[in-house]
């Protein structure tokens, strides 16, 4: 990442703070100051809103918090989003998704489907399969690619995420607010099995990479993937590495089991 901009032109810790807000979007706040939600600033900027929040407290970013609003100059800040190939526009965008909305159940076929299959992923160990993987998500800018390969890494510090049997399901410790919506799983093949610490120790030949906007999403979908893959006849159709639709058709199979069971 490119260094910071010089402190003294982006310094807005003075900023005027008073005046009533608006319950989304932008208001003025002086001379070239504006102000937005937290979380709406980080969806401007690509970021999750822990990232940008993180990085506020760190001083990497010309924005002032004052309480769960951020006071910035946008000549400032879209110089500085250049300079760090970000995404910065202060366009209104279409309105945010209630909270029922953000969390409701969604069919684990239409997210795989969205994330996408890519086959024949390079990879020596299992951090540097984490990298290539982060970097296959090319909607995602470098900051973004950098705040989620920094969050794949903490939760396989925990524990990792290689459920046995050659499949691996990593995931951030925490959602993806703000650069993540909706939720999407992405699944590699792996050119040659890679040792990721599993559970029964064996090479892991297939990660679901799984990208989610909240707890409730995700623990949701990593339910009903975890039902798939604990079939070891569909680990055997796993191994042979079928096509999209073939795969996509099986996960629906899976999926017409759970739901007229009620699950």
């Amino acid at each position: 990442m490119k260094s910071n901009p010089a402190v003294n032109e982006t310094a807005v810790a003075g900023a005027s703070c008073t005046g009533s807000r608006a319950s989304a979007g932008f208001e003025k706040m002086g001379i070239g100051h504006m102000e937005l939600r937290i979380a709406d600033l980080a969806q401007q900027l690509g970021l999750p809103t822990e990232t940008l929040d993180r990085w506020i407290r760190q001083g990497r970013i010309p924005v002032h918090r004052d309480g769960d609003h951020c006071v910035f100059r946008k000549a400032v800040l879209a110089r500085w989003a250049a300079a760090h190939d970000l995404r910065f526009s202060t366009r209104r965008s279409t309105p945010s998704p209630t909270p029922e909305e953000r969390t409701a159940p969604e069919n684990l076929k239409r997210v795989m489907e969205r994330g996408g299959i890519v086959y024949d992923l390079a990879a020596a160990d299992a951090d540097s399969a984490l990298k290539g993987a982060v970097a296959g998500i090319s909607d995602l800018p470098p900051a973004g690619q950098e705040a989620l390969l920094a969050g794949l890494r903490e939760r396989e510090a925990m524990a990792s995420t290689g459920i046995g049997n050659g499949v691996a399901i990593p995931h951030p410790r925490t959602p993806l607010e703000g650069m993540i919506d909706p939720a999407r799983i992405i699944t590699f093949f792996l050119r040659e099995p890679v040792d990721f610490s599993a559970v029964d120790d064996r090479p892991v030949f297939v990660l679901f990479l799984m990208l989610s906007p909240s707890i409730k999403i995700h623990l949701h979908l990593l339910s009903r993937l975890s039902f798939c893959v604990r079939d070891d006849r569909f680990v055997g159709f796993l191994r042979s590495r079928p096509e999209p639709a073939a795969l996509l058709s099986r996960i629906a199979e899976f999926e017409q089991t759970l739901d007229a069971a009620g699950t």
